[in-house]
């Protein structure tokens, strides 16, 4: 049976601000992030199951990678727990959803932390192969599984 790689892709908004950089992403401000999540295994071979030849069903991807990932983050101010006083003092209502962390909010570590949370999730006879993270237009960050043994 042949190894097969299936990828999922996602969008959501949100805000961030990098404690102590040097440039202007130091600053709260936010971005339409792309997520594309590429598993890997071997496609379910059971005439006797809707799935057959399945690796997964794309929609049970969609649900694993909502709940864990989209629907935390999604128009969501990601901070440093470390600089929480800094950018929050007033605690206002304005920043409701705010998700701290305990790393810099960065899109190489928020892949860490997706990958992080994701593998666990992923059914039996499936790996969590990669993450790409787009930022902006120009500018993505990559994890591989593979990479990281």
């Amino acid at each position: 049976m042949s190894t097969i790689r299936l990828t999922k892709e996602f969008k959501f908004e949100m805000a961030h601000a990098l404690k102590g950089y040097d440039g202007p992403c130091r600053h709260i401000h936010g971005h339409s992030y792309e997520l594309w999540v590429t598993v890997i295994g071997t496609p379910l071979q059971n005439d006797s199951s809707p799935k057959n030849g399945m690796l997964v069903d794309f929609g049970d991807l969609k649900k694993i990678v909502r709940n864990t990932i989209v629907d935390s983050f999604d128009h969501a101010l990601v901070l440093n727990r470390e600089s929480a006083d800094e950018f929050l003092p007033l605690k206002s209502e304005v920043f409701g959803k705010t998700i701290l962390v305990d790393y810099q909010p960065t899109s190489e570590n928020l892949l860490i932390d997706f990958a992080s949370r994701l593998q666990p999730l992923m059914p039996a006879n499936v790996k969590l192969h990669n993450l790409r993270l787009r930022e902006t237009v120009t500018s993505y960050a990559e994890w591989f599984a593979s990479d990281n043994l």
